[in-house]
This record gives C-alpha cells, sequence and structure tokens, in this order.
C-alpha cells in the first residue's frame, strides 16, 4: 500500500504540489472549450473548415512568435511574474471568444490568446522544473501530465453536456468559465508559491540564445518532439469535428471520449513514469510513436463505420493514444530539463514550449484544409508521421550525452 500511495502520490517539494493544484482548476476550464472549440467556429459561427482551421493555427503562430520572447523575459524576471502576465493575457483572449461573430474576429481572439499560451508554457515549466531537484523531475512532470489530463477530461465531459451546437449560448458560457479558471490559477500561485533562485553561468553572464541554438542535442529533441506534436497531438484539434460530421457523434460522447483518454493517463501516467527509471529514453519515444501511429489508423475505419460502432472504435483509439501520451510523458519534459544550462532554463523551456507550438500551428491549419479534401487521408498521413517519429526517435539518441540517455533511477524523499 505504501509503494501505492507513493506512486499515485509522489513526494515532491509542497510548492510544486501547490502549483499543480493551480494548473488542475486552469486545465478544467480548458477541457470546457478546447475540444469544442473547432466545432464552435464551424458548426456555431458558421466559418468553414479551412478558415477555422487556420483561425487555430493563428493562436498557435503567435505562440510561436511571442514563445522566445517570453523565455529571454522569464530568464531576466522570474518564470512566476511571466506566468502571472500569461494567465490574465490568456483570461483576456478565451473569453473573447465569446464575442465572435465573423472569421476576422476569431483570428484578433487567436492572436491574443496565443500570446498568453507562448508565454505560460515555458513559464510554468521553468517553475517546475527550478523548484524540483533534479531527481525528482521525472515524476512532477508526470504529475502534471496527470492533473492537466483530470482536469482536461473532466471539464471536456462538463461541457460535453452544456454544449449544443443549435445555442450559441452554451458556447459563450463555456469560454467565460474558461477565463475564470486562468484568474484562479493567478490567484493560487500569487500566494502560495515562491520564485526560485535566478542562476548564472560561471562567468556571472545571463546568457543568450546563442547558448542554446549551440546545443545541438537539444536542437534534435525538440525538432523531434515538434514532428510527433504534428503528427499526434494536433489531431486533437480536428478529431472533435471530424467525429461529429463524419462518424456522427454528438457533443456529449465526444466529451466521453476525451474523459476515457483522460482516465487512462491519471491511472497511467505515473505508474509509467516509475518503470521509466533507469530505462534509456528515445526507445520509449519511439514506442509511443508507434502507439500514436496505430491509433490513428482506427480513426478512419471509425468515421466508415458510424454510430454506436465509430463511437467504441474512438474510444480504443483514445485510451491507446492516451498510453502514448504517458510514455512521452515520462521522457520529453525531463529530458529537456536534465539538457539544459540552468542559467538559461527559461530559453530551453520557451524553445522546447516552441516545439510544441509548431506543430500546433501546422496541425489545424494543414488537418483543417485536410478534411476538406480527404478526411481519411488526414489519418493515414498523421500515422506515416507518427512512424517517422519512432524511426528517428533512436537515430537521435546517440546525440545525446551519455548521464541523459536513461531516465534517472531514483527519487530521493523531499524533506
Amino acid at each position: 500500500m505504501r509503494r501505492l500511495l507513493s506512486t499515485y502520490f509522489p513526494p515532491l517539494p509542497r510548492s510544486v504540489l501547490t502549483l499543480q493544484a493551480g494548473g488542475l482548476a486552469n486545465s478544467y476550464g480548458n477541457g470546457f472549450v478546447m475540444p469544442f472549440l473547432f466545432i464552435y467556429l464551424y458548426n456555431v459561427r458558421g466559418i468553414g473548415y479551412a478558415v477555422a482551421g487556420l483561425i487555430l493555427a493563428t493562436h498557435a503562430v503567435v505562440s510561436i512568435v511571442a514563445g522566445p520572447i517570453c523565455g529571454s523575459l522569464i530568464d531576466r524576471f522570474g518564470g512566476k511574474r511571466l506566468l502571472g502576465i500569461s494567465l490574465v493575457i490568456m483570461a483576456v483572449g478565451y473569453a473573447g471568444y465569446a464575442l465572435v461573430q465573423e472569421p476576422w474576429q476569431g483570428f484578433v481572439v487567436a492572436a491574443v490568446s496565443g500570446i498568453g499560451v507562448g508565454g505560460f508554457w515555458p513559464a510554468q515549466s521553468t517553475l517546475i522544473a527550478g523548484l524540483t531537484p533534479v531527481e525528482q523531475r521525472p515524476s512532477a512532470f508526470a504529475m502534471q501530465r496527470v492533473v492537466m489530463n483530470l482536469g482536461f477530461g473532466l471539464g471536456a465531459l462538463t461541457g460535453g453536456f452544456i454544449a449544443v451546437a443549435d445555442s450559441p449560448g452554451t458556447f459563450e458560457v463555456l469560454f467565460l468559465i474558461d477565463a475564470v479558471t486562468f484568474l484562479v490559477y493567478l490567484a493560487v500561485m500569487v500566494a502560495l508559491v515562491p520564485e526560485p533562485a535566478t542562476r548564472h553561468d560561471s562567468a556571472g553572464r545571463s546568457g543568450s540564445y546563442r547558448d542554446v541554438l549551440r546545443h545541438r542535442p537539444f536542437l534534435a529533441v525538440v525538432s523531434l518532439n515538434a514532428l510527433f506534436i504534428f503528427a499526434g497531438y494536433s489531431g486533437f484539434d480536428v478529431l472533435p469535428v471530424y467525429a461529429k460530421n463524419e462518424a456522427g457523434l454528438s457533443e456529449m460522447s465526444i466529451g466521453l471520449l476525451f474523459l476515457v483518454n483522460t482516465a487512462v493517463i491519471i491511472f497511467a501516467q505515473l505508474p509509467i513514469a516509475g518503470l521509466s527509471r533507469g530505462r534509456r529514453r528515445m526507445p520509449t519515444l519511439a514506442l509511443f510513436g508507434l502507439l500514436w501511429a496505430g491509433a490513428w489508423l482506427l480513426v478512419p475505419v471509425a468515421g466508415a463505420a458510424g454510430g454506436r460502432t465509430a463511437f467504441l472504435l474512438l474510444v480504443v483509439v483514445m485510451a491507446v493514444f492516451a498510453i502514448g501520451m504517458c510514455l512521452h510523458g515520462a521522457v520529453a519534459a525531463p529530458l529537456v530539463a536534465d539538457l539544459a544550462q540552468p542559467h538559461v532554463l527559461g530559453r530551453y523551456m520557451a524553445l522546447n514550449a516552441l516545439s510544441w507550438q509548431i506543430g500546433f500551428a501546422l496541425g489545424p491549419a494543414l488537418g483543417g484544409a485536410g478534411l476538406a479534401l480527404s478526411p481519411t487521408g488526414v489519418w493515414l498521413a498523421a500515422s506515416a508521421l507518427c512512424v517517422l517519429g519512432a524511426v528517428l526517435a533512436l537515430v537521435v539518441e546517440g546525440s545525446l550525452p551519455l548521464g541523459t540517455r536513461r531516465t534517472p533511477a531514483a527519487a530521493p524523499v523531499s524533506a
């Protein structure tokens, strides 16, 4: 029983646990919105597939531009301050979706929310890495994945009961609730989370992006991550609208699919993180790429089947995809933190977040256009790219420093 409790409740610093609690509230609000945003733009506001995809891509493109700038600001002013500013900007941006009537308005609010997201992820990751001992980072980032997905899944389920495509007001409620959760996270973080000490290199310099861009193993890792996000996670943006319009699922059924994904992550993420200790990281990434490839191959089968069969097949898709997400969560973020030079940690985290945003920018834009051209071809292409990523993961392993190729084998209990 003690071992079981330590698996699901790893002994992390109190400040990190507090940060995770705020993240739970925030992700609950995101779950209200993200699975239904494409549906809102297309089915409620009448914006076409391609333009709706470009609106979502605008959010990611703006965050790509904002992310590196925020990384420099994090190293200068601290992750806590930048996280607070980002939360306020995101609250304004997501609340603005409730006012969207025309495509240009969608682009504006996507740009505002993109600025907030550009600062949010590197600031939060910098805080977690800075407040957590190296040996505990796999558990800290695994717990981050758990609470984010727990909140997201519960939010998606709740949103599925609220959202009705024939009633625009129900979607407006979702956006306003999401904005409130950003402010709840802000209050928790400001009151209870300290700012980690600022570090400089041995010469006393604060560092620059030149230090990061000269680090070839890190660049290889984040480039691979961008490929996986493009081929994998970004499919979450277009899967709901595909499930509704090709497979005939209701909003409530779509919410249940995300709950299945969340449930698997909640129960599997921390045990998988524990099993990864002492094991090679890149073969683990290769395995998760193959799992995602198999999951995406089932999506067009579900679309052709329709009805109850489609729902059951998509349940399998979401469960398999969740296992892959757990493998990714056990490896990706801790590896970046271990590769990072401490005096430019914010910049490393910003470029890591950039790899996510590049994938999310390309995914919805190309996915939306792909759905208009060939709903089946989208998923076949995504599957092929996941297989390519699995192969490249094994190639990248040879460039990593020996000390980072395996996940740390033990995590001492924090006082």
